[in-house]
């Protein structure tokens, strides 16, 4: 029953800014000054520039998984974590809301993880951060993930390429390197170093918390719109690890090659400050970048 408010909750709120935005989304498809930002490949760029950002640097890395794993230390494939700097097996929604935080928005206590990255050599590669892109996908009003919600992107197991709309390598902005299914040599060394996309699903069966699969209860968006049985839009995020270094042959991940990219998602924000994020920015088609906090919302004319 708790899940279920929840959804009606958020439901309702969908419902109440759905007429102040739906008649401004096509006016205001383009905003001034927008910043160039990575895209993936073959993504329409109608909302593109729809964002907030949030930079988090490197916090720590442990054997755990308390979404995967939770309450079971050591038993997950080695991972590296931005942003909330308790988040270990045991971590809840509570124990996150009280720690600190890498990001440079202190109300963004989330927990962000990916597989580490080995060298050839076996050492783990310590990356400079993570930049975190959450976006608006859909022509329906957003609304802000709920307190807890738990997602993964990506496939840990996969024996093969993963879709690049998904999951990607990339060398960065003006790397000149196409996305790739592997880790490719970046030109430039340092300078346009290594780069590992995951792109989170956007639309939310506004009833669950989390899955078996950890990822049943989340959609990806088609055509700008939610599916049916995942009604709810939320912001889409993407996370982009900057790992400094020009990659190459010989670079493993923990859960195995260069293919199995995917990243951990738990929900401990500071609802408020979530809140005027997704309604002063996602909501009112703004490109706020890192600004902190958004520009105050005005009424379209």
């Amino acid at each position: 029953m708790k899940t279920l408010r929840v959804g009606l909750v958020f439901v309702l709120g969908v419902a109440a800014v759905a007429a102040g935005v739906q008649a401004a989304t096509g006016a205001a498809s383009k905003t001034a000054g927008a910043a160039r930002v990575p895209v993936l490949p073959g993504e329409p760029g109608l909302l593109r520039d729809v964002n907030f950002v949030s930079s988090c640097g490197f916090s720590h890395r442990n054997q755990d998984d308390p979404i995967v794993f939770p309450g079971k230390p050591g038993l997950s494939h080695d991972h590296t974590y931005f942003g909330n700097n308790t988040t270990n097996a045991s971590s809840t929604l509570t124990s996150m809301l009280d720690g600190t935080t890498t990001c440079r928005r202190p109300g963004d206590t989330a927990g962000y993880w990916v597989p580490t990255l080995f060298s050839p050599d076996g050492t783990p590669v310590r990356p400079l951060g993570a930049t975190i892109y959450y976006r608006r996908r859909t022509f329906a009003p957003v609304a802000p993930f709920p307190p807890g919600l738990k997602m993964i992107a990506g496939n840990s197991h996969a024996t093969g390429p993963q879709s690049t709309r998904i999951v990607f390598w990339s060398c960065g902005v003006d790397g000149g390197v196409p996305p790739s299914a592997d880790i490719p040599t970046c030109p430039g060394g340092r300078q346009l170093g290594l780069r590992l996309h995951i792109r989170f699903p956007g639309c939310w069966n506004g009833r669950q918390l989390d899955s078996s699969d950890h990822m049943s209860h989340m959609a990806y968006a088609v055509n700008t719109r939610c599916p049916f049985d995942h009604p709810i839009s939320v912001p889409q995020i993407t996370l982009i690890v900057n790992y400094g270094i020009a990659g190459g042959s010989g670079y493993e991940l923990s859960s195995g090659g260069q293919e199995t990219g995917h990243a951990d998602f738990f929900n401990a924000w500071n609802q408020a400050q979530l809140e005027t994020l997704v309604n002063g920015c996602l909501n009112m088609l703004r490109h706020c970048g890192g600004l902190d906090p958004p520009p105050v919302p005005t009424p379209f004319r």
